[in-house]
């Protein structure tokens, strides 16, 4: 079902606008829990009353699920996926108050929590509420076996050759729920009425239709994977072959396997330069910035440098004039006060120094760690790089053995020999162009 949800203030109007019979066939209060009130006025007047401790505007958290068109849903299943909601956003022990509004045949549920903690009088956070939500009504699809609107189908699920790569990234992290893919392939079996209609309808979902060994007609996606069509499709033998006609025009599975991994190779190698492009735009930045942080470090020192070169003159005249000249001077050393005054100096000098030792020191300390710092960033940044391009590198790789199940063995290993040898050459290639150290 569709979830909508927003965060929200005004209570008094939402619990009006819930209970309003303008717009709505039947209206029913289901449920209110965790209010002192057991009416939806007196419910979210005292969620308003409780919010006003606390600097929370909008305080109530409102989500509507709405079932697909057509499908009867009772009040189990309703409650089983607010439920979910509570736990996958931590609102489950927060008060709330459940609505069942009915119009034009098609019933659906309002729900309505506080987002005051009453307790530490503050409001729970809901970070990335949008995607948690967008989850839940992909799996509450799947679990009832619904067409899923194609906003919510795994985006990995369409036409692999449109992906950017940070799409690619994400479609190999993310593993394809078999129920989903199912689900998917119906629909476009559902949505055609001919072999062009339902091929291109296929290709736009990352599948292509081609003849099985022994299964007839198969949807083959672009890691390969072979899906019986009568299985997926749930569709019967004759009524396939009846809209498809004879399976023998279309192209076996190894001949689609070659035509993916042409394409999805290029696709790839395409992925590599933006890469390489990429590391070498923030080679250059790196540069800069280092250019930046040196010329700052070194007028920081010379700054203190200076600095220090001032005080230390002022403080040897201070000193210097701490000893007595002339006939005052030879009568303090006679008292030996002369040797004291020196001596005090002496220590002075000593203590000066160490502590413009130390400045200098901590100085550089400070420098070095922001140095090191930026070091660690490059060091992430080219390992980021370099890990990305063994991975669309192996996946070139596996591309190119489509089909190597069916090689020699002598002419298989003397392929992986050679892709093996290759893939060697542009690591090292690669590690050459970036033993740059900025």
């Amino acid at each position: 079902m569709i979830l909508k949800a927003a965060e929200r203030g005004d209570a008094p109007q939402l619990a009006r606008y819930l209970l309003s019979m303008r717009d709505n066939e039947h209206v029913e209060l289901h449920e209110v829990r965790g209010f002192s009130s057991d009416d939806l006025h007196g419910a979210f007047s005292e969620a308003d009353a409780i919010a006003k401790g606390t600097r929370c505007e909008k305080y109530l958290f409102s989500i509507s699920l709405n079932p697909p068109q057509g499908e009867n849903v009772g009040i189990d299943a309703f409650e089983l996926a607010i439920a979910d909601i509570e736990r996958k956003l931590g609102l489950d022990q927060q008060p709330r108050a459940i609505v069942f509004h009915e119009k034009d045949g098609r019933r659906h549920a309002h729900v309505v929590w506080s987002r005051i903690d009453s307790e530490r009088m503050r409001a729970i956070n809901l970070p990335h509420f949008k995607i948690k939500l967008r989850d839940v009504s992909r799996q509450l699809y799947l679990q009832y076996g619904w067409d899923m609107p194609r906003g919510l189908q795994d985006r990995s699920l369409r036409d692999p050759l449109n992906f950017t790569r940070e799409e690619w990234q994400q479609a190999k992290r993310a593993g394809l729920d078999p129920r989903e893919i199912k689900t998917v392939i119906q629909q476009c079996w559902k949505t055609s009425d001919n072999k062009a209609s339902f091929k291109r309808a296929l290709r736009e979902r990352g599948f292509w239709l081609a003849r099985g060994d022994r299964r007839g007609f198969v949807a083959v996606d672009y890691r390969g994977e072979v899906y019986s069509l009568s299985r997926y499709a749930a569709a019967k033998s004759k009524d396939i072959e009846a809209r498809l006609g004879d399976p023998a025009t279309l192209r076996s599975v190894d001949e689609i396997k070659a035509e993916i991994a042409g394409g999805m190779t290029r696709k790839l190698e395409s992925y590599i330069q933006e890469v390489e492009r990429d590391a070498k735009q923030r080679l250059a930045v790196a540069a800069f910035r280092k250019t930046e942080i040196t010329a700052r470090h070194q007028d920081e020192r010379k700054t203190l440098a200076a600095a220090q070169e001032r005080r230390w003159q002022t403080e040897s005249k201070e000193r210097a004039q701490r000893l007595p000249k002339g006939f005052s001077g030879i009568w303090h050393r006679l008292t030996g006060r002369y040797a004291k005054i020196k001596e005090q100096n002496e220590l002075e000098t000593l203590q000066a120094w160490r502590r413009d030792r130390a400045e200098k020191d901590s100085l550089i300390f400070n420098q070095l760690e922001e140095r090191q710092g930026f070091q660690q960033e490059i060091r992430a940044q080219r390992a980021m790089a370099q890990e990305d391009l063994l991975q669309l590198r192996s996946d070139i790789e596996r591309y190119r053995g489509f089909g190597a199940e069916d090689e020699k063995p002598e002419r298989a290993r003397e392929r992986d020999k050679e892709a093996e040898s290759q893939s060697r050459k542009r690591s090292e290639r690669q590690r050459r162009r970036r033993s740059f150290d900025p």
